[in-house]
């Protein structure tokens, strides 16, 4: 997730990347020739600018795969953490174990089966090259959403609702509720371009996120976000074009001015706070006070982090140790439970970023950014919440609404957490049903 302490306001590609074919036809999915006022600042298009949509697949090269095993086999491993906790950080037994079971038992041919399997495309946008799923819905009128992930994520993270939201009736919803569904990879992680620039920050991104949902030919359309997918899914809605007709979050940028103050100050909480909001400002004062080093690291020495391109033990350590409650669900799914995930899931997600080569490319991100990542933003659409327990925290509804004059849906969860979608996708899809039906049918 972005950094937001209270104290801080393309090169090649690992060869699998040959796949991707030219597909004919680029009028059909050119910009217009002129944009609306409001569209104008972030429709521009540049002269002889390439507006083709290309099918894309993966395959990475059996070698590539027998470098990552014999990489995992050759770790030099630490000695074990002092304490019996992992306030010392990812525990020597959950990497061993995941190593072990990566090593033996992770198949990444069928994941990539799995991503082949979808309609994946690739789309030049600004310069760099833009990855991303599409699955149409074979329901008339169902609405286009389009889903950013964050980090340490991927599309990885979305694979799961795909289905739920493009087939409702399959999935105990109805007909009305269906989606077209667009996912694309944020531009230095996963199949997307790394940048060979610098301003890719998340208002850039959300520009060419709304060139994308132009090209694919939507006129009206919604956005989901979580971790960076909500910072870029803000930054839409305050670009305010005008097929975007409401957002829905599951990370809200919900805190008070007063509180950021009293978190800043180290203080306890607030006197006045209902149990909601006092649950909330706890949250937060843990992750500031115990979860901000790989984003402090990340937002001020990115490319320090040559050690996780190049161990993929590194890699996986530094993505578990994202946050307490993801690190303590994932650990538990190494020690054999059994939870919203699945240890194939997990390295499914991690491979993708090895085979990509995208540790310190997607790190950049975090320096890009200037944005105060938790506080509101004035955003004058349409807004649905859904507030998970186990997030980094708890959006009560009071900040909430606080944040969104256009608050059109909140609903406190009772499972599920920072990668809510990925670990709890039947709940997710069916909170994103609820937070749009509002939307269907009207007119902004």
């Amino acid at each position: 997730m972005p950094l937001d302490h209270p104290q801080t306001s393309v090169p090649s590609r690992r060869r699998f990347l040959a796949a991707s074919v030219l597909a004919a036809g680029p009028a059909a999915f050119a910009l217009p020739a002129q944009a609306t006022a409001s569209a104008g600042a972030y429709a521009h298009r540049e002269a002889g600018a390439d507006a083709r949509i290309r099918p894309f697949s993966v395959h990475v090269p059996q070698a590539e795969i027998a470098d990552l095993h014999r990489r995992i086999a050759a770790t030099k491993w630490p000695s074990p953490e002092l304490v019996a906790d992992a306030t010392q950080g990812v525990q020597l037994a959950t990497m061993r174990e995941l190593a072990r079971h990566w090593h033996a038992n992770h198949d990444w041919r069928q994941f990539e089966a799995k991503l082949n399997a979808l309609p994946q495309f690739m789309t030049t946008i600004d310069g760099v090259d833009i990855h991303f799923i599409h699955v149409r819905s074979k329901h008339p009128n169902a609405l286009p959403v389009i889903v950013t992930h964050g980090w340490p994520g991927s599309i990885v993270e979305q694979l799961k609702i795909i289905g739920p939201l493009t087939d409702p009736t399959a999935h105990g919803g109805e007909a009305s509720d269906a989606f077209d569904v667009v996912i694309p990879s944020l531009p230095g992680h996963g199949f997307s371009g790394k940048p060979t620039t610098l301003g890719w920050d998340p208002v850039r991104i959300a520009r060419a996120w709304i060139v994308l949902m132009e090209r694919l030919g939507y006129t009206r359309y919604a956005a989901q976000g979580g971790d960076w997918g909500n910072a870029v899914t803000e930054q839409m809605a305050l670009l305010a074009p005008p097929a975007l007709a409401g957002i829905h979050t599951n990370m809200p940028a919900t805190i008070p001015e007063e509180i950021a103050a009293a978190l800043q100050a180290a203080a306890p909480a607030p006197a006045g706070l209902s149990a909601d909001e006092r649950n909330a400002y706890e949250q937060l004062a843990f992750f500031y006070q115990h979860g901000l080093a790989y984003a402090q690291e990340m937002s001020k020495r990115p490319q320090t982090l040559y050690a996780i391109d190049d161990s993929p033990i590194g890699l996986a350590a530094w993505m578990l140790d994202h946050d307490a409650r993801s690190y303590g669900l994932i650990s538990r799914v190494f020690a054999g439970q059994s939870e919203g995930l699945t240890r194939n899931d997990i390295l499914d997600n991690i491979s993708l970023y090895w085979f990509t080569n995208t540790g310190v490319s997607s790190a950049r991100l975090y320096w890009e950014s200037k944005l105060p990542f938790f506080a509101p933003k004035g955003v004058a659409i349409p807004v649905a919440v859904s507030a998970f327990p186990d997030e980094i925290y708890t959006a009560p509804r009071s900040w909430t609404e606080r944040a969104y004059p256009r608050l059109a849906y909140y609903n406190r969860l009772g499972k599920g957490g920072h990668f809510a979608a990925w670990e709890q996708p039947a709940v997710f899809a069916a909170e994103l049903r609820a937070g749009f039906r509002s939307l269907r049918g009207a007119k902004g």
